[in-house]
């Protein structure tokens, strides 16, 4: 199974909204200059562009990173993967899933602005196996 990265988004501030960027560093901690970087499981989020449209189809006015996704992922379903099973983003980063899905938090601001939320069901989390450059456009594999 394979896919692509559509968008890499980052945010200074947990629970807001993430700013797309064209390319990011991972290191051990994460997504450097992201919040949600730390010592911790769910190092960096990833959300397939197939979940997001779902929501789109709704009316609703959604871009990559607004669900607050690090990694907007297309043509890999994630829903397949398991915990503990790896993935490689680009040619250097690995990372092991941790937890699929999650509890919405209430300073969810999409929650709050149109009362739901698809990270809990359809967003995936990982840590950082090992990190490097990655960037839009790059190859998703899964690894095992």
């Amino acid at each position: 199974m394979q896919g692509i990265v559509i968008s890499i988004n980052i945010s200074h501030k947990k629970g807001l909204k993430k700013t797309p960027v064209k390319e990011a560093i991972v290191n051990e901690r994460g997504i450097v200059g992201d919040a949600h970087a730390g010592e911790w499981h769910r190092q960096i989020s990833l959300l397939a562009e197939e979940s997001i449209e779902k929501m789109r189809e709704l009316g609703l006015k959604i871009g990559y990173g607004d669900f607050a996704e690090n990694i907007t992922t297309k043509n890999i379903d994630l829903s397949k993967l398991r915990i503990g099973q790896k993935i490689r983003v680009g040619k250097e980063v690995i990372l092991e899933i941790t937890q699929i899905g999650k509890k919405c938090h209430d300073e969810c601001e999409i929650k709050r602005l149109i009362g739901k939320c698809i990270m809990p069901k359809e967003g995936v989390f990982a840590r950082v196996i090992s990190g490097g450059k990655i960037k839009v456009g790059d190859e998703i594999i899964v690894l095992e």
